[in-house]
């Protein structure tokens, strides 16, 4: 059982939480983006920052770091879904607007391989606009 309480829950996420629902539709289980993601997933983000992680290993260390994240997204679109020849490898384009804390405009795009294996998220590699990051922070 997750617990609904735990900071990850945050509505500033919903925007990404809900794209990645819908861009797995019929594909996962659960209602929300956390139900989806297995106990043991493995989180690779190909992007370098200072002090950011590039793996995070289980849905619980994930939730942590998610916890703390920091933009607040009031929307997310433009999403495309490929499917690969691969069984249970997704492909999700995205793009992702929000404000920074200091209340600058923050617009990224995505691109993450998913995969899923007995309907929950086992595996992510994502792939972002780095200097939308940079730029937004700066």
């Amino acid at each position: 059982m997750i617990n609904r309480n735990h900071p990850a829950f945050k509505k500033e996420a919903e925007p990404f939480y809900s794209i990645i629902m819908k861009g797995l539709k019929g594909e996962v289980d659960g209602e929300h983006f956390w139900d989806a993601i297995d106990e043991k997933a493995v989180f690779e983000f190909l992007y370098n920052f200072p002090g950011f992680a590039n793996k995070i290993v289980g849905r619980k260390k994930y939730m942590d770091w998610f916890g703390g994240y920091s933009m607040k997204l009031h929307s997310a679109n433009n999403l495309i879904v490929h499917k690969s020849t691969e069984p249970g490898v997704f492909i999700l384009e995205y793009e992702v607007h929000g404000k920074t804390p200091s209340n600058k405009a923050y617009d990224n795009r995505f691109c993450s391989i998913i995969t899923v294996k007995n309907r929950k998220i086992v595996h992510w590699r994502d792939y972002m606009d780095s200097l939308a990051v940079v730029t937004a922070t700066s």
